[in-house]
């Protein structure tokens, strides 16, 4: 799906991607909407594994004490993107500052200056996870984007943003573990393989 199938929903307003986004979302309840590089990415409701993924994501950070003191470990929180005039995404899982609510931009996103680290589970548009916002994200400075690659059975870990990129990106295959950067305010430790079989569809 995309933008293209909604025939001039403002006639009367100027041209705004924010609008159209907001009109694809009343159309299509629990599409997800983001808006990178002037450019609007539509995903489709994420299956049951995908929620699964992020259940068992969720545990190892506030086990560690990050969803208390000066961090919250939150899902879908809006991240707002120095990309363009309208950009915004919505990473899966975030760990940002305690103090986030003072940081609203607009469009229920946040300034990437509370982001210590964003995650994305991947769904059918995997691509833009592994590219699209990977360089969207380094432009933000987020610290530390993990992307759980359900398409290739991998656990991305990329750390110093550095203009459109980051300068270390290292992927994790099952068996392994990842040892997060303390610069997210404790230390974390992420079994590979069961969060990749946390990941996968069950077989009916």
């Amino acid at each position: 799906m995309s933008a293209a199938a909604i025939e001039h929903p403002f006639d009367d307003e100027p041209f705004s991607l924010t609008a159209i986004a907001d009109e694809i979302m009343e159309r299509h309840p629990g599409y997800r909407v983001e808006i990178i590089g002037g450019h609007l990415l539509v995903t489709p409701s994420p299956d049951v594994a995908h929620a699964r993924a992020l259940t068992k994501l969720m545990r190892p950070f506030i086990a560690a004490g990050l969803d208390d003191g000066d961090t919250e470990v939150l899902q879908n929180v809006g991240l707002w993107l120095p990309t363009g005039a309208e950009d915004y995404a919505i990473p899966d899982l975030v760990v940002v500052d305690a103090d986030i609510d003072d940081h609203l931009v607009e469009n229920n996103a946040y300034e990437p200056i509370c982001f210590r680290l964003v995650l994305e589970v991947t769904s059918t548009n995997w691509k833009d996870d592994l590219k699209t916002k990977a360089g969207a994200y380094a432009q933000a400075k987020v610290p530390v984007y993990v992307i759980v690659d359900r398409k290739h059975q991998r656990l991305h870990v990329l750390t110093d943003p550095t203009g459109e990129k980051y300068e270390h990106h290292r992927p994790y295959s099952p068996g392994e573990t990842v040892t997060l950067p303390e610069s997210i305010g404790a230390k974390v430790a992420l079994d590979v393989d069961q969060i990749l079989k946390a990941a996968q569809k069950k077989a009916s």
